[in-house]
């Protein structure tokens, strides 16, 4: 698989063994490609995901390979690696990779990285969450023209607040849209502006859109998944390859491109010419004010509104109601 390479990246040197192992088997492109792909793409990508704790998702032998994550560093980490304290809902704690420059990139490329599943902060700072997560996930039935929809309709309705959203596909099924945020809110709050964001969104297009945790009360509408952005949750970064065989890429896309875009033509061999020839559709985006969702969040709960259900690993919030799937609440 040809002779290991050293790479200057920025001054630091990262060793790439076995540059030539197929990692994508759809066009056989390998691990150098993808490290190409890299640094092709540095800048948006940095932008993006640049001091971000971050939680690997490797696959030693390419995509098509068997994989597991890593949130802990290994002890062999060169010493110039960038680390952070990362914590899990149930309160274990690990030294996390940091997204410090491109090299840090490459290094967990080198080390088997097909995903990057990215923490909401800056390292250093994990009580204030600059990013505002909306997942919109579909249903079973449901394909990407519905995504689609819900996707242009939760941007009209931040639109009426005054908060500017941007799209990129996830890569794979889905759309993920991103609010930054001023330094104001912890991960907390940030979870209930988007609960409320779901909510308000299934008033308007019942027919479209659920804030229904328990799948079986979703049916075929598109769920805006509040709980990506409960403490310690991760989302698929922005610019990063999907462990796909076709390389697809988790890509920022401007609105204009919404109606047409095909998420499975975005890969590591065509996005580094779209953003030559489009740019990045993320540059200007600033940092929004999330109070209106806040205050709408604040005024469903005063009118007796419980919070929304969280995942199962999490310890019991208050107001919470009781984590039980309805159907099985009725046969109690």
């Amino acid at each position: 698989m040809g002779e290991a390479v050293t790479l200057d990246i920025g001054g630091t040197e990262v060793s790439v063994s076995h540059p030539d192992k197929v990692f994508f088997k759809a066009r056989g492109e390998t691990k150098m490609d993808l490290v190409r792909y890299y640094q092709a793409v540095a800048e948006p990508l940095l932008s993006t995901l640049g001091g971000h704790p971050l939680l690997m998702e490797r696959y030693p032998d390419g995509a098509s390979g068997k994989s597991f994550f890593q949130k802990r560093v290994p002890a062999s980490a060169p010493e110039w690696l960038r680390t952070t304290v990362v914590e899990t809902p149930n309160g274990t704690t690990s030294d996390a990779l940091v997204a410090a420059d491109l090299a840090h990139v490459i290094w967990a490329v080198n080390f088997g990285c097909l995903g990057f599943h990215v923490w909401p902060y800056q390292a250093g700072h994990p009580d204030v969450v600059d990013e505002l997560r909306i997942d919109l996930d579909p249903s079973p039935g449901v394909g990407f023209a519905e995504i689609r929809e819900a996707a242009s309709r939760t941007r009209e309705f931040l639109a009426e607040d005054g908060i500017d959203v941007r799209v990129k596909t996830s890569g794979s099924r889905g759309l993920h849209l991103y609010v930054a945020l001023r330094p104001e809110w912890d991960s907390y709050r940030v979870r209930a502006a988007a609960v409320a964001l779901a909510r308000e969104l299934e008033r308007r297009h019942p027919d479209l859109i659920t804030a229904k945790w328990w799948k079986e009360e979703r049916g075929r509408r598109v769920f805006v998944d509040f709980n990506q952005n409960a403490p310690h949750k991760t989302v698929f970064g922005a610019w990063c390859a999907r462990p796909r065989v076709g390389g697809q890429v988790s890509t920022p896309i401007g609105w204009d491109e919404l109606d047409d875009v095909d998420p499975d033509q975005l890969t590591i061999a065509t996005v580094p010419g779209r953003l030559a020839e489009r740019g990045d559709p993320w540059a200007d985006a600033r940092p929004q004010s999330i109070e209106p969702l806040l205050e709408r969040y604040d005024r469903d709960i005063a009118a007796g509104m419980q919070d929304a259900p969280w995942p199962p690993v999490y310890p019991k919030q208050p107001n919470e109601p009781p984590r039980v799937a309805p159907s099985r609440a009725k046969r109690d």
